[in-house]
């Protein structure tokens, strides 16, 4: 297989031969996916264009090799390549145009639940005033600002496994505070 050229290859797919096929994969991928990153810096936007480039190429070689024109099989395939990028990109486009839909809560909470909350909101207040400063800038980054273990770990300059053991001994404090 390596003494034939690209468009050979492809005739061959067309006809089914999937040796053929695994060849001009191994030939043409690596200069692809760097021809579609030039134009999407989205690694999953490329590694699924991809993929459904060579879908279509498996699908659809009869058509260039029953073509008479004389383009190149690398040209077809950055044809296919190029039209998938469009397309992904269009489909990007109209996910972000979907306006997202906020459900608004269908009955009033009961006057006990508002007073019981407020309660619990003042109790859990108090509880993590009393927590010593580092389990409760701990708590605070995870819980009240929604950061991950690693961002909390960056922002307040300290190894994770630290974060993760004042965040458990914080959570048993206030536990044991609120029960």
């Amino acid at each position: 297989m390596a003494d034939l050229d690209e468009a050979e290859l492809v005739r061959r797919v067309a006809r089914g031969d999937r040796a053929a096929f695994d060849e001009l994969y191994r030939r043409t991928s690596p200069w692809l996916a760097v021809r579609l990153r030039r134009r999407c810096g989205d690694d999953d936007v490329v590694a699924d264009v991809l993929q459904d480039t060579y879908l279509a190429v498996w699908r659809a070689a009869g058509s260039y090799a029953g073509s008479v024109t004389s383009g190149s099989a690398v040209g077809w395939l950055w044809t296919i390549a190029a039209n998938r990028l469009v397309d992904a990109f269009r489909r990007r486009a109209r996910q972000e145009r979907v306006p997202s839909i906020t459900l608004v809560e269908t009955t009033a909470p009961a006057a006990e639940d508002e007073v019981l909350a407020h309660r619990v909101d003042q109790d859990l207040e108090q509880a993590l005033l009393r927590l010593p400063q580092e389990l409760r800038q701990v708590m605070q980054a995870m819980v009240l600002d929604d950061l991950s273990v690693r961002q909390t770990a960056v922002l307040l300059s300290m190894p994770e496994g630290t974060v993760k053991t004042r965040a458990r001994r914080a959570r048993i404090a206030l536990r044991e505070a609120l029960s």
